[in-house]
């Protein structure tokens, strides 16, 4: 179980979204058009924490990804297309989305919804007339979701803000008092990442408005936290522990309320007025949405990453059809959650607890199915499932694929009747999914990689090694090999 802050508020974000397009489409009597809606509506769930302009872009950026993939599979399903090629051009969608995500830096499920959303959309039309409502489906349910997580800006506009601040200062504060000594470089990157969240959260003076000058002020405290911060780590002794001590007190007061005005933080920096943002106050300029996603968007890492996710994707989709299993795109779903972890490693991890956790999910879905719950009952699982899987997401991932695995399944029953074994279904292709997403990951693991998993060659065992080969110690062969 990792430690994680800051989970309620996301997760509750998420479950509003859900439940008023759900409950909308059943109000409508439109049971399944309304769990391809609920695919939309997990747009909230991305992008957790980041200051709202840049927010609302994120977000906009998954909406218009949702929409091609649901639009692709129904056309795809609307035209009879064989499953192999459907799974083909799905596979390059979740790879390009990846490479998209990773660019701008959206966190969130990943390209794994797109698969999913892609899925549902193939299944539900089968006829030309049933793609625009797909569409329109995931059109509404992204404008919940979008809707839903913005709206917090309305009244806490600084909220983001804070917290970045608050951890940033928590940060420093245990490099302050680890008896290992201080890692600057630890610090360094909250410290930036709070600057940028509070300068894009204050706006800039052109904007206009009539809380910006309120925005500016508090920025302006937010900033000066931040400085005291950064000079914590200079002092030493008792200067230091003071300095530490007023940090620690600062970030529970950031921690304990988002909405706090400018006299407010001064209040709990204990200083005296800080000067408003026309006095000249020097902040730092924040990087822009398209700048900061260019270089990610040319990167080589990244291309080769999104190709190893489209590969993977595609040769599991393949080997669940080969298999005859009954949802091939399960497999391709499972193939892309194993590839988004960051290295081999994390692959590898993740694909074990992501197989854990949907045989235990899956027992769990059949205990549900076959008590064969109605539309509403099925409404109020789904909801606390989805809730209980944003809880956990960021603590440990087998728990949240526990919660899941019947979220998934009882989404995919809504409207229609999903019978029990559709469990076991489920853990037959996300056994293929991890294994293809593994085998992919093994084959095309980088140098990075290599290095990081191998372990450093012993000097004094490498020449003892060539000593027993005959080779003398000052050789050119040994100097080869021994580090340094």
């Amino acid at each position: 179980m990792r430690p994680a802050d800051a989970i309620f508020a996301p997760a509750v974000k998420v479950g509003i979204a859900t439940s008023l397009v759900l409950v909308a489409g059943g109000l409508l009597g439109q049971e399944q058009l309304a769990g391809i809606a609920s695919l939309g509506a997990l747009v909230a769930a991305f992008g957790r924490h980041q200051p709202y302009p840049r927010l609302r872009r994120m977000l906009a950026v998954v909406a218009a990804s949702l929409l091609i993939a649901a639009g692709a599979g129904a056309l795809m399903g609307a035209a009879g297309v064989p499953l192999g090629p459907q799974i083909a051009v799905l596979s390059v969608i979740a790879g390009l989305a990846a490479q998209l995500f990773a660019a701008v830096g959206i966190t969130g499920p990943g390209a794994v919804i797109l698969v999913f959303a892609a899925s549902a959309g193939s299944a539900y039309a089968h006829t030309a007339d049933a793609v625009p409502p797909v569409l329109a489906a995931v059109a509404s349910g992204a404008a919940a979701g979008w809707l839903v997580a913005m709206a917090p800006a309305l009244v806490v506009p600084m909220g983001p803000a804070r917290l970045a601040v608050a951890r940033a200062i928590a940060a420093v504060v245990h490099l302050g008092t680890d008896d290992a000594g201080t890692r600057w470089g630890d610090a360094a990157a909250p410290l930036r990442r709070a600057r940028e969240s509070v300068a894009l959260s204050a706006g800039r003076a052109g904007q206009g408005g009539r809380r910006l000058p309120r925005l500016q002020d508090e920025a302006a405290a937010l900033h000066g936290l931040l400085d005291e911060a950064g000079a914590a780590l200079s002092r030493h002794g008792a200067a230091r522990a003071a300095a530490l001590g007023r940090l620690a007190r600062h970030e529970a007061a950031l921690r304990r309320t988002w909405r706090a005005s400018s006299a407010q933080t001064r209040a709990a920096r204990g200083t005296a007025e800080v000067p408003a943002a026309a006095a000249g106050v020097a902040w730092p300029a924040p990087t822009g949405f398209l700048a900061a996603a260019r270089p990610g968007l040319a990167s080589r890492a990244g291309v080769g990453r999104a190709v190893r996710m489209a590969a993977a994707s595609a040769l599991s989709g393949w080997a669940a059809v080969g298999l005859g299993l009954g949802h091939p795109l399960w497999a391709s779903m499972g193939a892309v959650a194993a590839l988004q972890g960051l290295d081999y490693s994390t692959t590898v991890q993740r694909s074990i607890q992501r197989l854990l956790g949907n045989v235990a999910g899956a027992a769990l879905a059949i205990a549900l199915l076959s008590l064969s719950p109605g539309f509403w009952p099925s409404v109020t699982l789904v909801v606390a499932f989805q809730v209980l899987a944003e809880l956990l997401v960021l603590k440990n991932y087998t728990l949240t694929t526990i919660a899941v695995t019947p979220m998934a399944l009882l989404m995919t029953g809504l409207g229609a009747h999903l019978a029990p074994d559709a469990a076991f279904s489920r853990v037959a292709d996300t056994l293929v999914g991890v294994v293809a997403g593994v085998l992919v990951a093994a084959v095309s693991i980088s140098h990075a990689d290599r290095a990081h998993m191998t372990p450093p060659a012993d000097p004094a065992a490498v020449q003892e090694r060539q000593r027993q080969k005959g080779c003398p110690a000052g050789s050119k062969k040994t100097r080869k090999v021994v580090p340094g």
